[in-house]
């Protein structure tokens, strides 16, 4: 009896070891591994002239996949969409399986002789975080009321944002119940998580049990532009027109373990505003933050300490 029990159990071993090395294996590793070689790109016009491109597995049997809305860096005035990098990142976790969208939004101070710097009045930098803002949630309802079509689960859709795009993320996801913020067409968008790479919001009090969801954060704790705890924008001094109190990484990731909400705070003692671009590369540890915290809902909280060699 003992032997045919045996034997049983090593044709079951066998055909499982069967299963893992076929397609059908795939669902044990999809969203952490790449799962697909090549992915399609079509571009949308969500609003006016502002446009996203949508990235997807074309013969996808998946229609509930979760989406990544990425909205890149540039400082307001530059950057886009489909610069090399962001097209790299976008491929490749559209590859792992996610629909991937990848926006254009309104350079607000582009061509404007004050920048966004110190010289830049604080009430317009306000103006422009919820300008930014208001094109994210354009975009995503936009994509929502698509989402049968493209295949996406809406209710799964985290937003990924690089320095600029990265302060427009975080303000859109924690500062909806601020004054200026609470104006904006969130209707009914909810976001499932949230990924930054060397952002900052306005204020971290306006996060809450109500507005916390599953973080990522990348920072250089030497970044003298977006500040890696709490400190002036672009360290602007007090008597500077551009002078504004931001809350970084650090502080956003203290206030989300004091509320018990799963974290990531990756931190490079050394780094500066360079942590803009560098978490591009950093795929696999994205992919495996989403699928752990986001989509099988546990409550992670960790710091990672990591030292980049330019």
């Amino acid at each position: 009896m003992s032997s045919l029990k045996l034997t049983i159990n090593k044709r079951f071993a066998l055909l499982f070891l069967v299963l893992l090395t076929t397609g059908i294996g795939h669902a044990q590793t999809r969203y952490e591994q790449k799962v697909f070689s090549e992915v399609k790109m079509k571009t949308y016009s969500y609003a006016d002239t502002l446009k996203l491109d949508f990235y997807s597995y074309k013969k996808d049997t998946v229609t509930k996949k979760p989406l990544l809305i990425l909205v890149h860096g540039g400082g307001f005035s530059g950057g886009k969409r489909d610069n090399p990098a962001e097209i790299k990142f976008c491929e490749d976790m559209a590859k792992r399986g996610y629909a991937v969208a990848s926006m254009s939004y309104r350079l607000v101070r582009k061509g404007n002789p004050l920048g966004f710097g110190c010289n830049c009045p604080a009430d317009q930098k306000i103006e422009t975080f919820v300008s930014v803002s208001r094109d994210i949630l354009k975009a995503t309802q936009y994509l929502v009321e698509k989402s049968d079509k493209l295949g996406f689960n809406p209710s799964n859709i985290i937003l990924v944002g690089s320095s600029a795009g990265a302060e427009a993320v975080l303000n859109t996801v924690f500062m909806k119940n601020e004054y200026a913020f609470k104006k904006l067409p969130y209707t009914s968008v909810k976001y499932a998580g949230v990924i930054s790479f060397a952002g900052a919001i306005v204020n971290a009090n306006y996060i809450t049990k109500k507005t916390a969801i599953p973080t990522m954060l990348f920072h250089g704790v030497k970044d003298n532009l977006v500040p890696y705890a709490t400190a002036p924008h672009h360290l602007c001094e007090e008597d500077k027109p551009g002078f504004i109190m931001l809350d970084g990484s650090y502080t956003i990731a203290q206030k989300l373990e004091a509320l018990d909400i799963a974290h990531t705070l990756v931190v490079d003692k050394e780094g500066t505003h360079n942590w803009a671009g560098i978490p591009y590369a950093y795929t696999d540890l994205i992919a495996k933050f989403i699928k752990q915290n986001v989509l099988d809902k546990n409550n992670i909280q960790s710091t990672i300490k990591v030292k980049h060699k330019n």
